[in-house]
């Protein structure tokens, strides 16, 4: 009785060793994870809409009190994947052992480690395309906003739920509002799709970007990149030029002319004449240097980073005629935002980058060491294709080949030397 009664304990003890010793199991079928913002309220639904842009079926967020949703996928670069530990909030309060001996509740482990974040968007990009495909040029009328959405029986049932919500519909009446011209029609409100309210709309929304501030990437990518001096190749004897005997501005230098010198060799002015000829630069080389062209002011920076905000938009809400649409409202003199000098400043850098591509001359040493290492690379590409070439032809041979290779055939004679023509005989 004795044994028996502690062999159960010690069975048990085993089983636990299993359970704690079992791998994580992964999810069956590829999952997605959504990060939903709080406070949302229990009518919110995950639902499938048109996108703006491509009018493709996407899923978006709706909840009525906090509006529409749409998510932004965030992925691990290829180069280091990643996975996502899902586990039981219970495990947050429970005892080690309970973690290990509750099997109620197991954790799971998503390969994919994708997450879709829902972050806000204007609902407004949704009435754009029912509203200004209901207008035509020139003889569009107002309408009630109902005979607008009524007029497109191929509309999504999804979109339909969003636009004829009743807790919703102040805010889809704001937003339609600040996209069309409105007059009052008695008790009822009449809407006319307007373009140029649709371009307010948009520099309202990229000024704020602006004025946020954008991302570090895309602020060195497009702003401090895009507006980058190029530099330019000079020869040293150039640079030099007008530093000899007359000095750098075409002065008499004082001791030439008998005067006294009333700077010591140790003063300030000495040691910064002195100290650019004392660079180690040959004669005849070419060295980058910049071009004497003012840093870019703040309203060109600005303007910049309106105008990658715009375009952001466009591309992303905005049909491809709308966007032309757009771009030629920008374009007239009476437009609400002066992109002149931007479109200046960036045709300057154009020109002076040009210039820089073109002082850049075969002499170069940048230049001669771009050529050697294209053609190392060249060298080693064939390389490489030869070596594959050679791997692929071995692979074929059998083994019996392989091992004939491999024996030393010196002072052996060849086969072809037995079945060679056989010599004349000598006449008697």
């Amino acid at each position: 009785m004795p044994r028996t009664r502690s062999a159960a304990p010690l069975k048990q003890a085993q089983s636990t060793t299993v359970q704690h010793n079992s791998p994580l199991k992964s999810v069956d079928k590829p999952s997605r994870t959504f990060i939903l913002p709080s406070n949302t309220s229990p009518d919110a639904r995950l639902l499938s809409l048109p996108n703006p842009q491509s009018d493709g079926l996407s899923p978006y967020l709706f909840c009525p009190n906090r509006g529409l949703h749409e998510f932004t996928t965030i992925v691990a670069p290829t180069s280091a994947p990643r996975s996502i530990l899902f586990t039981p909030k219970k495990y947050e309060q429970a005892t080690p052992a309970a973690k290990i001996g509750d099997a109620s509740a197991p954790a799971s482990i998503a390969k994919k480690g994708e997450l879709l974040i829902a972050t806000p968007i204007d609902v407004a990009f949704f009435l754009i395309p029912l509203l200004s495909s209901s207008s035509k040029s020139g003889q569009s009328l107002y309408q009630p906003l109902d005979d607008i959405i009524d007029s497109h029986d191929d509309l999504s049932p999804h979109l339909r739920h969003v636009l004829y919500n009743e807790s919703f519909r102040p805010v889809l009446l704001a937003r339609a509002e600040a996209i069309c011209d409105t007059v009052e029609a008695g008790d009822e409100k009449m809407f006319r799709f307007s373009e140029s309210k649709v371009l307010q709309e948009l520099l309202v929304k990229a000024k704020r970007m602006a004025k946020q501030g954008l991302p570090a990437s895309l602020e060195e990518r497009f702003v401090r990149q895009a507006l980058a001096t190029p530099l330019m190749s000079v020869k040293r004897e150039d640079a030099m030029t007008g530093q000899g005997e007359n000095g750098e501005n075409g002065e008499k230098d004082p001791k030439s002319s008998g005067g006294e010198n009333t700077e010591t060799p140790d003063s300030p002015a000495t040691l910064a004449t002195t100290a650019t000829p004392s660079i180690s630069t040959p004669t005849g080389e070419t060295t980058p240097v910049p071009l004497s062209v003012n840093e870019d002011s703040d309203e060109i920076r600005q303007l910049q980073r309106i105008s990658i905000a715009l375009s952001f938009m466009k591309e992303s809400y905005l049909s491809s005629a709308l966007c032309s649409k757009m771009d030629e409202m920008l374009a007239l003199p009476d437009s609400p935002l002066d992109l002149k000098p931007l479109s200046e400043r960036l045709r300057e850098l154009v020109t002076l980058r040009a210039e820089a591509m073109a002082s850049r001359n075969l002499s170069d040493f940048s230049r001669k060491r771009g050529l050697d290492d294209e053609e190392a690379e060249n060298r080693a590409e064939k390389k490489r294709k030869k070596e594959e070439e050679e791997k692929k032809a071995k692979a074929s041979l059998s083994r019996g080949v392989r091992d004939l290779q491999k024996v030393n055939t010196t002072g052996m004679k060849k086969m072809s030397d037995f079945f060679g023509k056989a010599a004349a005989k000598k006449k008697t």
